[in-house]
C-alpha cells in the first residue's frame, strides 16, 4: 500500500501526517510551503510523479493533488469558510474564504473517496455549510502518550504559578484576552506564551507575560512539564493538538466553551470550559486551580486517562489504516 499525502508545513495537519508517516508502512507525506497556495497550480506536480495507491490530504487544495485512476481520501481538520469566522478573520482571508477557497473545497469534497473529519464538530459543520450528502468519518487525532507524559516533579509547594498558552498568538487564538485575562489573575500567576508554528508580532510587554519565542516540536513534552495549567481562549478548533498534549502531560485546562473543545475537556473533570472572550471566567477558573494544587492534579490525572482511553496515537494510525484497506478493497 503506498500513499502519498501532500500537505502544507506549519500547522498541527502537518505534524499529524507525520505520524501516520512514522506509523504507516507505505505512507509518504510530500511537503510544501504554505506559500504555493498563493498560486494554487504550483500545487500540482507536488507528488504526482511518484506511483500511489491512495491519495490523503487536506480539504482546502485537494482538487490540486487528484489523480486520475487513484482514490482520494479527504480530511478536514478544521473549518473556517463560515459566516461566524469572519469577525475573526481580515477583509482579504474573508474574500478568499467565500470566493476561490470555498469553491476548491466543494471540488474537493466532489472528487474524494472518502470524507473524515477530526472531530464531530468539525464534520457537522462541514456537512451542514457545504449541504454534503456524502458521510464523514470522524477520526479524532491522537497524541503520541509515551512521549507527551506528566511531569515526576511535584509542585505542591510552588509559589509561582506558570499558565501556558500554547500555539500561534493571533485572534482566532484568543490571544489578544490575554493581557485582560492576566490583569485578573493572582500576582503569583505568570503567563508564558509561544510563538508557535508562524512567524508573529509581539503582545504588549508585561513582567508576568512571558514570551518563549518559537518552541521546537520535540521541546514541547518538557515545556508542558514544566508549567501548571494550560490556557485556551480559542475562537474555534477542529480538535487541537496543544489540548490533548497537555491532557497527555497531566495538566488541567481552562479553555473556550466552543467548536470541538466539549470533546476533549470534561467541565469540572479535566478543567474548565469558559464563555467565547469572557476574560474574568477564564481568570476566575485560573485562579482557582492556581489556589489548589489537588485540584490540579485530580484534573491532570483525570485528562492523563481520557488521553489513555480515546485519544492514543496508536488508536488514530489503526483507524486511518483500516480506512485506507477498505478504499483499497473497493478498487
Amino acid at each position: 500500500m503506498k500513499i502519498i499525502s501532500p500537505i502544507a508545513t506549519g500547522n498541527g495537519a502537518f505534524i499529524l501526517h507525520k505520524r501516520l508517516e512514522e506509523g504507516i508502512e507505505g505512507y509518504k507525506v510530500e511537503a510544501f510551503n504554505p506559500k504555493m497556495t498563493f498560486f494554487p497550480p504550483l500545487l500540482y506536480p507536488i507528488g504526482r510523479a511518484k506511483i500511489s495507491d491512495i491519495i490523503h490530504t487536506t480539504h482546502d487544495y485537494a482538487v490540486f493533488h487528484k489523480k486520475r485512476g487513484v482514490p482520494m481520501v479527504v480530511t478536514f481538520h478544521n473549518y473556517v469558510l463560515d459566516l461566524y469566522m469572519q469577525a475573526y478573520s481580515s477583509p482579504l482571508q474573508n474574500l478568499h474564504y467565500q470566493t476561490d477557497l470555498k469553491w476548491f473545497t466543494k471540488k474537493s469534497v466532489e472528487l474524494a473517496t472518502e470524507l473524515t473529519a477530526v472531530s464531530q464538530f468539525t464534520a457537522d459543520l462541514a456537512r451542514s455549510e457545504l449541504g454534503l450528502l456524502k458521510p464523514i468519518k470522524v477520526i479524532y487525532n491522537g497524541v503520541n502518550e509515551s512521549v507527551f507524559t506528566p511531569s515526576k516533579r511535584s509542585s505542591i509547594n510552588k509559589k509561582i504559578i506558570r499558565v501556558l498558552f500554547s500555539g500561534n498568538p493571533t485572534t482566532r487564538k484568543g490571544a489578544h484576552w490575554l493581557p485582560s485575562i492576566l490583569e485578573k489573575l493572582n500576582q503569583n500567576v505568570e503567563v508564558l506564551y509561544t510563538a508557535g508554528l508562524r512567524d508573529f508580532k509581539g503582545l504588549s510587554c508585561h513582567p508576568r507575560l512571558l514570551n518563549l519565542g518559537k518552541v521546537p516540536y520535540e521541546r514541547m513534552p518538557e515545556l508542558y512539564q514544566s508549567v501548571d495549567i494550560l490556557l485556551f481562549p480559542t475562537v474555534r478548533e477542529g480538535l487541537p493538538l496543544a489540548v490533548m498534549e497537555a491532557m497527555a502531560c497531566g495538566l488541567p485546562v481552562v479553555a473556550t466553551n466552543c467548536s470541538s473543545l466539549p470533546e476533549l475537556i470534561d467541565h469540572g473533570e479535566g478543567g474548565f470550559l469558559c464563555g467565547l472572550g469572557d476574560v474574568g471566567d477564564f481568570a476566575n477558573k485560573i485562579n482557582l486551580l492556581a489556589g489548589d494544587y489537588q485540584l490540579r492534579k485530580e484534573m491532570g490525572e483525570y485528562n492523563r486517562e481520557k488521553v489513555e482511553r480515546e485519544f492514543t496515537l496508536g488508536r488514530m494510525i489503526s483507524e486511518y489504516q483500516q480506512l485506507f484497506a477498505k478504499v483499497l478493497q473497493r478498487g
